[in-house]
């Protein structure tokens, strides 16, 4: 039996089954979910006693794969009632994506959102680490600073918007960008954008600028490999062409960083929710659902990402600039 090395170290090595504690001293058991490092960066937050590198293999197997298990699930929820009762099926037979309905919509988004708590879940079962770990160094999501990157994510994007519209309007490629399609079609699309939207939203932020950053952060020192690598994933999942997929990278890229720099999810959550929002509020607006859902339909022109530019880069120099006036914490207490 090893020697006793005495109740001042942290370790109590005596515990069984390699020894007894000193008298009056009762063993406790190690919790499972165990304490995030003081002082940690938001990509290290995943650092603890119990880090393996198979923990971040594991985890990242079963987030992938249940990623994609949640959309087939929900696919086969919607799409089977709906033949059995004789309804209009919300997957298009022929191109096998959903169709521009409410129904479709709530498939679409609802084939995401549930991401969220697998994202959650899969940080507390295989990594041994409380979920709030996941949204910010404070270990829960700090909704006082997510309401004010929403505020400055309207800005950016009003003048990422304008400075797009304008520069498609001199290509000539600025019209069918705003329509109107009545309100009996508009409205039961509204109800679905706004309700299931936030969600869908947040669940990405979750999946690539959270599990992503911090699966790979275990091990890395710079998170730059692991911005890359979950903007890189990010845009895998979108089927643009190429001027849309180096839209969705920059934009990955860019909330990854801000993620890092600011310490949580906050404000890649406000701009993504809004983006999503406005996107699809728009095409449903204009009756043009179905190109915003076969995102391969239309081509994005390039002078859009001009408009990218302008947004990300006032969002970038607000959100840091914010967050430094209001002493947002960027390292775990």
């Amino acid at each position: 039996m090893p020697e006793n090395p005495g109740p001042d170290l942290p370790d109590h090595s005596w515990a069984p089954p390699y020894g007894v504690p000193p008298a009056g001293v009762a063993y406790q058991p190690e919790p499972w979910l165990l304490p995030a490092p003081s002082g940690a960066r938001y990509d290290h937050l995943a650092r603890n006693s119990a880090t393996r590198p198979w923990r971040s293999i594991v985890g990242t197997l079963i987030v992938a794969c249940g990623f994609l298990a949640i959309g087939v699930v929900v696919v086969l929820a919607f799409t089977i009632p709906a033949l059995l009762l004789g309804l209009p099926s919300p997957i298009n037979p022929k191109t096998g994506g959903p169709e521009p309905t409410p129904v479709g919509l709530t498939v679409t988004l609802l084939s995401i959102a549930p991401a969220l708590l697998l994202a959650l879940g899969v940080a507390a079962l295989i990594q041994r680490r409380r979920p709030g770990t996941l949204s910010s160094v404070a270990g829960r999501l700090r909704w006082s600073w997510l309401l004010t990157c929403v505020a400055l994510a309207v800005v950016a994007m009003v003048l990422g918007q304008g400075v797009q519209w304008l520069v498609l309007s001199a290509a000539g490629r600025g019209g069918g960008m705003f329509g109107w399609t009545g309100w009996d079609a508009f409205l039961p699309l509204l109800v679905v954008i706004v309700v299931l939207v936030p969600f869908q939203a947040a669940a990405e932020e979750y999946v690539f600028r959270g599990w992503v950053l911090q699966a790979v952060g275990a091990h890395l020192r710079s998170p730059i490999w692991a911005i890359v690598l979950g903007s890189a994933l990010f845009a895998s999942l979108h089927g643009y062409s190429w001027a849309g997929l180096a839209d969705v990278f920059a934009f990955g890229a860019v909330m990854a960083w801000l993620t890092v720099r600011t310490g949580g999810l906050e404000a890649g959550i406000a701009l993504h929710v809004l983006n999503n929002l406005v996107a699809f509020g728009i095409s449903a607006a204009a009756g043009g659902l179905e190109d915003a859902l076969d995102q391969g339909k239309t081509p994005v022109p390039w002078q859009a990402l001009t408009g990218t530019v302008v947004q990300l880069g006032v969002y970038a120099f607000g959100v840091i600039y914010l967050a430094k006036k209001r002493s947002i914490s960027t390292v775990s207490g």
